[in-house]
This record gives structure tokens, sequence and C-alpha cells, in this order.
């Protein structure tokens, strides 16, 4: 449960679920992640089964990231959360500023 309630593994599972990427690739395509978060969070669902890492031998070495069978079954549900964000992300900021407001004055 730790992992679909964390924001960046939920993006990079989204991520992956259209194929392997590299891991500069990845940091470009989920949007504010920092290269340690990034890595914390590879690491993480690679630790869970969700993701495998996996090191060509070039100069430098290449490493590419994809998800597992477990992964995928992950993909569903979570892009399905993903959406909803998108879908209700006016009305949840609204809450927010509203919110916000309440709390300062």
């Amino acid at each position: 449960m730790t992992r679909v309630g964390d924001k960046w593994s939920v993006l990079v599972v989204v991520t992956l679920g259209s194929g392997p990427k590299r891991f500069n690739e990845l940091k470009r395509l989920v949007a504010g992640i920092t290269q340690r978060m990034l890595t914390v969070t590879l690491r993480s669902l690679e630790r869970d089964g969700l993701v495998s890492r996996k090191v060509y031998p070039t100069v430098p070495p290449s490493v590419e990231y994809r998800l597992t069978g477990l992964g995928k079954t992950l993909l569903k549900p979570v892009t399905a959360l993903a959406s909803w964000a998108i879908q209700h992300k006016q009305a949840i900021d609204q809450a927010r500023e509203e919110f916000d407001a309440r709390v300062k004055g």
C-alpha cells in the first residue's frame, strides 16, 4: 500500500507502462522528480518486485528499467488513480485554496 500511496511511485509506474526506459529518460518524463528521489523510488519499486533493472555492458554502462509482470498488474489501477487525479485537479486545487483561506483567517 505504501507504493500505491507514493506520488512518485505512481508516476514512475505509469511512465514505465509504455515500455522500458533509461534513468535519464525517466527523469525527463517524470516532471519535478529529483535524481535522488528517482533513485530511491526505483530501488523501492525494484525491491517490491514491481520494476526490474537491467545493466548493459557499454561504456559508460547503460541501465534500463521496466515493469515486471507484477508491476504490470498494478498499471491498470494506478492509471485509473492518476486519471482521477487529473480529472479532479481543478476541484482539488479549489478545495485547497478554500481550506488555506479558512485556516489563515
